[in-house]
């Protein structure tokens, strides 16, 4: 007998898997701040200090080719490139020696950001969660499971406005790597499978307005295309 409900609930998001005509399913969607020291740097951070996190919502997942419609209540929406994890075993408290084993795949992702309104709330000591976790405020491109195509140590990661590069640099780069971010996150929160880890951007952020298209790329994982409607 199939569970009853008040309101209709919502769709499972799915991503494409390569490979695979099955899709995987996103739980939870978690993002690391400041992980590259040079976009540290150019937002006067210091680089030095251990990982933080915050949080969107699984459907405001983008898929690529999409057209997203400019936010509200920003004049300066920016892109940021980021490799993603897609975890496909849960856990809480793992150690970065077996954290590895926890990673299904990984994408290319967009943290898409309402710059001013996260800077606003941050100087004025509130949470910026709004400048961050919005509508159509992460894109990702399909999964590519680790089966394929290994574990993404290195390789470059890169965005493209109109064709202009904006950011480029190098996986490597990262202050915390995909298995050290899986162990502070796992300390602070479970994991399951299905959660989504985007990795941290780095330097070269800038705003896109309506009509640009970006493309992101991370090296072996294809690209990322979305248009600014």
């Amino acid at each position: 007998m199939s569970a009853e409900y008040v309101v209709t609930p919502p769709p499972v998001v799915g991503l494409p898997v390569v490979g695979s005509s099955e899709k995987f399913p996103v739980r939870r969607i978690y993002c690391v701040g400041r992980n590259y020291a040079a976009h540290a740097r150019e937002f006067g951070h210091d680089e030095k200090l251990p990982p933080f996190f915050f949080a969107k919502a699984a459907d405001m997942i983008v898929p690529d080719g999409a057209t997203v419609p400019y936010p509200p209540l920003t004049q300066n929406y920016h892109h940021e490139v980021e490799l993603v994890a897609a975890i496909g075993k849960g856990g809480a408290n793992i150690a970065a020696d077996k954290a590895l084993e926890h990673v299904y795949g990984y994408a290319v992702g967009f943290d898409m950001t309402r710059r001013d309104v996260q800077q606003a709330a941050a100087k004025n000591g509130k949470p910026w969660e709004v400048g961050k976790s919005f509508d159509n405020s992460a894109p990702c491109g399909p999964v590519y499971p680790v089966a394929q195509v290994g574990h993404i140590t290195s390789g470059k990661i890169q965005i493209t406005v109109n064709g202009q590069v904006r950011q480029s640099s190098d996986i490597n780069l990262m202050i915390w790597d995909v298995a050290h971010i899986i162990e502070h996150l796992s300390q602070q929160v479970t994991l399951g499978p299905g959660d989504l880890i985007f990795t941290g951007t780095p330097e070269g952020v800038s705003a896109v307005v309506k009509g640009d298209v970006m493309v992101g790329s991370v090296e072996t994982l294809g690209t990322l295309t979305v248009k600014v409607g």
